[in-house]
C-alpha cells in the first residue's frame, strides 16, 4: 500500500476572510417578483474556513489574511478564541470581503457573487520575517492567486517553503477565476505542491480531460498527491507514478448548503495526516467532515 507523508503542526494558512450572506430560496427565482427564502449572515472565506476546521480538529494554525480596519479587532479576537494565531493585516481603505451565495433549492449547489475587497490588498511587506518558524505545512487557498497583491504573497511564501524544504498544499478554489488568470499560469504558480485539492470541475479544467485517471496522470506532472473532491461520489487520491491509490465513496449525503464543504474536507484530510498515513483513512475522515458541513448552513464550525 502507498503511504502518505505525515505532517506536523502548526499549519500556516493563507487565504481570505469574507462575510457571507447565504440565500436559500424555497423555489425557482421569479424575475421581477418575490421568492420566499432563508437568508443568513455568517462568517466565511475559504482560508478562514480551512483555519477554523483545522482548529476544530485540534490542529495548531497560523492564519494570514487582510480585513477592513473596522473589523480588525473582531476578527483578531474571533480567531484567538478558537486557538488560531491570527497574522492579520488591517485595511483602512477597503472593507472586509463580502460574498453572497445563492444556493440551488434542488441540490444545494452554490453560485457566488464575490467582492473580495480588503483581500485583494494583502501586503508582502506586512508578513513577518520569521513566519515559517516551526511550520509543518503551508496551505494556500487558490483565491490568493487571482489578484496581483495577494499573488505576490503566495508566490513568495511558496518560494520560502521550497527553500526551507517545507511542504505546501493548494486548494484551487474557483474554476471561473482560474480560467480568467489562465490555466497554464495557475499550474506554473502552484507547481510543486505536495497535496493538491481540486474538485471535479477544477480537475477537468486544469487537466483538459474528464477522464479521472488521465486527470491524475496529467496533474501529476505538477503535484505529488492529487486529491479530487467528487461531492456525493466521495473522493479519490492518486499520483503520477501509481495512478489512483484510493477511492472512497461519500455515502448518503443530505445537502442543505455546500458552502465550505470543500474547505472542511481539506481540513479533515490534513488533520488526519498528523497521525495516519493511510490514503483510505484520510479520505474517509475528509469525506465525513465534508458531509457534515454540507448538511448545515454556513461553512465554519459551530464550536
Amino acid at each position: 500500500m502507498i503511504r502518505l507523508p505525515k505532517i506536523t503542526d502548526p499549519i500556516l494558512v493563507l487565504g481570505d476572510v469574507m462575510r457571507d450572506t447565504i440565500i436559500l430560496p424555497e423555489g425557482e427565482m421569479a424575475r421581477g417578483s418575490d421568492v420566499r427564502a432563508k437568508i443568513r449572515a455568517l462568517e466565511g472565506g475559504s482560508g478562514a474556513n480551512q483555519a477554523m476546521w483545522l482548529s476544530k480538529n485540534d490542529v495548531k494554525v497560523k492564519f494570514i489574511a487582510r480585513v477592513g480596519a473596522s473589523d480588525f479587532t473582531h476578527y483578531k479576537n474571533r480567531f484567538l478564541a478558537h486557538n488560531i494565531e491570527p497574522i492579520l493585516q488591517s485595511d483602512e481603505k477597503n472593507p472586509t470581503g463580502h460574498l453572497v451565495t445563492l444556493v440551488d433549492y434542488k441540490d444545494g449547489e452554490r453560485s457566488f457573487f464575490t467582492d473580495r475587497a480588503a483581500n485583494t490588498r494583502l501586503s508582502l511587506k506586512e508578513i513577518p520575517s520569521d513566519i515559517f518558524n516551526k511550520i509543518g505545512l503551508l496551505q494556500i487557498s487558490g483565491y490568493a492567486f487571482f489578484e496581483p497583491s495577494p499573488r505576490k504573497v503566495a508566490l513568495d511564501l511558496i518560494r520560502q517553503a521550497k527553500t526551507l524544504n517545507i511542504p505546501f498544499s493548494i486548494d484551487p478554489a474557483s474554476s471561473s477565476f482560474i480560467k480568467q488568470v489562465g490555466i497554464e499560469k495557475f499550474l506554473a504558480w502552484t507547481k510543486g505542491a505536495r497535496f493538491f485539492f481540486p474538485n471535479e470541475e477544477e480537475a477537468e479544467i486544469l487537466s483538459g480531460t474528464n477522464n479521472l485517471k488521465k486527470q491524475i496522470e496529467i496533474l501529476g506532472d505538477y503535484f505529488e498527491f492529487i486529491i479530487i473532491k467528487r461531492a456525493e461520489k466521495g473522493a479519490v487520491i492518486g499520483t503520477k507514478q501509481h495512478g489512483i491509490i484510493a477511492d472512497e465513496a461519500a455515502g448518503k449525503i443530505r445537502v442543505i448548503d455546500s458552502s465550505g464543504a470543500g474547505d472542511g474536507f481539506l481540513a479533515g484530510f490534513i488533520a488526519a495526516l498528523k497521525s495516519d498515513s493511510s490514503p483510505q483513512n484520510c479520505l474517509i475522515k475528509a469525506n465525513k467532515q465534508g458531509a457534515t458541513i454540507a448538511a448545515k448552513i454556513g461553512g465554519q464550525p459551530d464550536f
